[in-house]
């Protein structure tokens, strides 16, 4: 109980601009961060007032290296202050509007999807309430906070202005008063979230993580995924792009799950779609489709089910972590297909890679969605190698066992967050994630499949040797 996410009141970190950031005119906007298939992203700022000057409790509470501190108010807000890093600490994702038309509602209703991790406040005035309660889009789900998604703080209809790089990078969705051959509508959605240092991506062109530190980045992910799936949200375009990155005091990456453009968050169909033709939108990025997914024929009663679909992008994701191209995205005659490939066919991991990473990436690529573990289960998987050797160390692991390893990790949760100084704030987060979400069976499953790979693996090694 002490894990379960209990509500508290704490400070807005934005408590002087609590009322601002509801128009695209309140901010300061800098050069374009970012682009994809269907928005820019640029970096922004809201400029303080002359006469604003947060009190010293206050900077602290809100600064970016103080996660020890979010972790005790139990809230995972992004919002911070101009004075607190970066001069430009937002970024504002401005859609392109082809089809929704020029009215908010239209707006709203059609691209109701990115507004699944906006805060309560996110909206304000005449459409706050009611658009995020979906009246727009009729039975949208909301998601709850969570360090490992990221959070729409504001979002707004305004008009589509000229934002540099507009001219060069995409002239065809400006609205025809800035482009008279464009085919953007003139207003369009706009969404301010915390700007993040970099996605995943980038980091893994400069940076290879060590095995440990790989471990925990995954293991991130499949704690963002296990939070949609508790949700009943599937995201549908899980890639490296997608994923941001910054990191904490210790310097310890963060992981955090972005662009939720085509995610299934709809309040009647939760994990399964009914895919009656092909016209119903399965997801973008079809080289990391789950096979599942990527397979399906339309019919009358054919319906999709989502539930390990996330989990299994993140297995392919893994590969780009742990410093192997993604067998997936490959060129050439080399390159799998989620439609066709056998187990047999994915590459080899490094030597240097822990076995139990190399079984968790195994089973979370397997075709058939019944044999993959849920996100909850590899993620358990991950924490008990990481944390979990001396439980399974042990001749018997029975209920006794485990309710005392687990008393171990409870206290060492509770020191970790009542300790400014006691390290990575990430690593806080994760070991509170575990306790939060523990079952007992899931914990049981995944204590199983570890031992067995581990015994496969020592099986395996005994007849290489007899080779």
């Amino acid at each position: 109980m002490l894990f379960n996410g209990k509500k508290r009141n704490h400070e807005n970190p934005l408590r002087p601009f609590q009322h601002q950031g509801y128009r695209l005119d309140e901010y300061q906007i800098g050069q374009r961060i970012g682009k994809g298939c269907n928005a820019a992203i640029y970096e922004a700022a809201i400029p303080l007032p002359p006469d604003a000057s947060p009190d010293s409790e206050e900077v602290e509470g809100s600064s970016l290296g103080s996660s020890i501190e979010i972790l005790e108010k139990e809230t995972y807000s992004p919002e911070i202050k101009l004075q607190q890093g970066s001069s430009f600490p937002y970024a504002v994702k401005m859609l392109w509007n082809v089809e929704a038309g020029s009215s908010s509602e239209d707006i709203l209703s059609t691209m109701g999807q990115e507004l699944v991790p906006a805060s309560p406040s996110a909206l304000s005035g005449e459409y706050g309430t009611i658009a995020i309660k979906g009246r727009f889009s009729c039975s949208r789900k909301n998601l709850e906070p969570h360090p490992n998604i990221i959070q729409v703080i504001r979002a707004f209809t305004s008009k589509v202005p000229l934002l540099p790089r507009a001219w060069t990078d995409y002239p065809d969705v400006l609205p025809a008063r800035l482009n008279p051959a464009g085919l953007g509508h003139d207003r369009t959605l706009f969404l301010v979230m915390k700007n993040y240092p970099c996605t995943l991506h980038q980091y893994l062109q400069v940076c290879i993580p060590d095995s440990r530190l790989a471990t925990m980045m995954i293991l991130q992910l499949l704690e963002g995924v296990d939070h949609l799936v508790q949700h009943g949200i599937a995201h549908r375009d899980l890639k490296s792009d997608n994923i941001l990155l910054e990191f904490d005091s210790a310097g310890f990456p963060r992981l955090v799950i972005a662009d939720f453009g085509c995610c299934l968050a709809d309040e009647h169909l939760g994990l399964k779609l009914p895919f009656t033709s092909w016209y119903v939108d399965r997801g973008r990025n079809g080289s990391l489709m789950a096979p599942e997914v990527a397979t399906a024929i339309p019919g009358p009663n054919v319906v999709i089910d989502y539930k390990k679909s996330d989990a299994w992008a993140v297995g392919a994701i893994a590969y780009e972590i742990l410093g192997i191209p993604n067998p997936f995205y490959r060129s050439g005659t080399r390159r799998l297909e989620s439609k066709s490939y056998r187990e047999n066919q994915l590459p080899l991991l490094p030597n240097a890679v822990l076995g139990d990473i190399r079984e968790v990436v195994k089973l979370l690529l397997h075709r058939n969605p019944n044999q993959r573990p849920s996100a909850r289960i590899a993620a358990n998987m991950l924490y008990l190698s990481l944390w979990g050797k001396e439980l399974l160390a042990m001749d018997k692991v029975g209920t006794e066992e485990v309710a005392c390893w687990l008393l171990v990790q409870s206290a060492a949760a509770l020191l970790t967050s009542s300790l400014k100084s006691s390290g990575s704030a990430v690593e806080a987060e994760l070991r509170r994630c575990f306790l939060t979400n523990l079952g007992y069976e899931e914990l049981r499953a995944a204590a199983t499949l570890l031992l067995l790979g581990r015994e496969r693996c020592v099986q395996d090694s005994a007849l290489r040797s007899l080779e």
